[in-house]
């Protein structure tokens, strides 16, 4: 293993381990002598890492740290890349498309030489076809109400074009087929319901908060999609 690779590997141990841990067991888990585990440890602590030594009890890192040269591997920089053209491509939200390539120049530009070649290689595309066409500002009202686990209220046509009046309760995104659909508690039908958001009419973002916080609503959706028949 290089020893940037080790570097990286040993903070993600630091980092699963709430109470301090041994620094034979840090050694072993690396496959590296207690010696070099020690210049290591010397090394991220040089880097700016907060890692305490307990004697009899072994090494804690504090919370907060993140080592901007090694902070992703290679597989784990060609997936944000790749998330990322797909975002900036084909996501049809002008601010998080935005959002992405600027990520992105971020993340590049804390990366070593041979990693950011990983970031401005084109190995990795994504296709033409983007998502069907929506309102500017509907993707990203959606967002921030999601965020602020705020009501909304939408007209909304269905397929068979007719027209509703909802007050829904959002609490996530996703693309399928290249539709946005918008996760929702819906109070018309005391019900989960999933609305393509490029049939919100109108959409209107409530000062209210919903009841019951978005966590719990995506642990019942995903409980009553487990139950429900195939």
């Amino acid at each position: 293993m290089a020893r940037t690779q080790r570097l990286f590997a040993l903070i993600q141990l630091l980092r699963g381990h709430r109470y301090p841990v041994a620094g034979a067991e840090l050694a072993s888990e690396l496959g590296v002598s207690l010696r070099t585990l020690y210049r290591d440890i010397a090394t991220l602590q040089e880097q700016g890492a907060q890692i305490d030594a307990e004697p009899g009890r072994g090494y804690l890192l504090r919370p907060g740290f993140a080592l901007p040269s090694l902070m992703f591997s290679e597989d784990e920089i060609e997936a944000l890349v790749l998330g990322s053209r797909w975002v900036a491509d084909r996501g049809g939200d002008a601010r998080l498309s935005g959002a992405a390539c600027s990520a992105l120049a971020k993340i590049a530009a804390v990366l070593p030489h041979e990693l950011r070649m990983l970031v401005d290689a084109d190995t990795l595309l994504v296709g033409a076809e983007s998502t069907v066409p929506i309102d500017g500002a509907v993707l990203p009202a959606l967002r921030q109400a999601i965020r602020a686990e705020h009501k909304i209220d939408i007209v909304y046509h269905d397929l068979q074009d007719i027209q509703s009046a909802r007050t829904i309760w959002p609490f996530a995104l996703a693309c399928f087929d290249h539709v946005w659909l918008v996760v929702a508690w819906c109070e018309l039908r005391q019900a989960f319901r999933h609305f393509r958001a490029d049939r919100i009419a109108s959409l209107t973002v409530s000062k209210q908060c919903y009841p019951r916080k978005r966590q719990v609503l995506m642990q019942a959706w995903r409980a009553m999609r487990i139950m429900a028949p195939p």
